[in-house]
């Protein structure tokens, strides 16, 4: 025997429902009831004199004894509120409105969309509102704006440096080809260091590991070439950007005159740090050959 399927097609707003026999009013209710559970919707209708009619899954802050959440809101908000459904009501078109509420967990916010309900006739019966919390939705907005005011205070930092370095390198260079020898492996130098930074979530590196970056570029075997003793103190990432030229400098300098261009050479780095009264330590870094 077939199975039963849908005896009817019915448009709606431009989308075709497919309507079965078993269907209801009360089957269909009951279904958008737990659809505003789970999104988190609350709906409230109120006539034309601002009474309550009926009200869905009203949480707090909206949750009271008139479901319209009055007596939860500043008077500034809840006049704001009403003018904007005395508005709808007047005019027929629809509104939002955006609310910050603040509460015991910090402020809390929600989008409101006010419509009006018509008659047959075109008159307006009532308003309908529609409340969701948009908080995370919020928070994640701010977190954003305030990483991209980092990065942007951060990329104007690095372009700070590497002006810097193109402006020294010049100055001691002869030749373009000389330049740009020296200058890309100072970027290089640089872009070893911002990966640790980044890698951090721009918390910093660890200094051991900046100057094994570092050294490691021109070593095949970085367990003879280098030594490090003495403290691993964390840079904050203005720290390992600078620090990590420093180690650049000296490695190149020491591959092409000292310890490491030689088979058997090795460099030592030694930190230690000396605490100052009410102030931060100070970094003592000694490179030897």
């Amino acid at each position: 025997m077939p199975s039963e399927g849908p005896t009817k097609d019915k448009k709606q707003n431009g989308e075709v429902i497919a309507m079965h026999p078993s269907e209801s009013g009360m089957q269909l209710g009951r279904a958008l009831l737990h659809a505003l559970h789970n999104a988190g919707i609350s709906v409230l209708y109120q006539d034309r004199q601002m009474k309550t009619v009926w009200a869905r899954n009203m949480s707090a802050p909206w949750a009271s004894e008139t479901a319209d959440g009055k007596d939860l809101l500043s008077p500034v908000q809840a006049k704001r509120i009403e003018a904007a459904k005395l508005g709808v009501i007047e005019s027929g078109n629809a509104d939002q409105l955006e609310l910050s509420i603040p509460g015991s967990q910090g402020v809390r916010w929600f989008q409101l969309w006010i419509d009006a309900d018509r008659g047959e006739a075109g008159d307006v019966l009532g308003v309908v509102t529609t409340m969701v919390e948009t908080t995370e939705q919020k928070r994640r907005e701010q977190t954003l704006k305030a990483l991209l005011r980092e990065v942007s205070h951060r990329s104007k930092n690095l372009l700070a440096i590497i002006q810097s370095i193109a402006t020294q390198t010049g100055r001691y260079t002869e030749t373009l080809s000389d330049f740009l020898a020296r200058f890309r492996g100072r970027l290089q130098s640089l872009a070893s260091s911002q990966d640790l930074v980044t890698s951090s979530n721009w918390r910093g590196a660890a200094l051991q590991e900046l100057v094994s970056g570092q050294v490691g570029r021109y070593s095949s075997d970085l367990a003879k070439s280098l030594r490090f003793t003495g403290e691993n103190p964390y840079l904050n990432p203005n720290a390992a950007l600078h620090i990590g030229l420093a180690m650049h400098e000296l490695a190149v300098n020491s591959v092409s005159y000292g310890a490491l261009s030689r088979p058997d050479g090795h460099v030592e780095v030694r930190a230690r740090l000396h605490p100052e009264n009410g102030t931060p330590p100070n970094l003592l870094l000694t490179w030897t050959e």
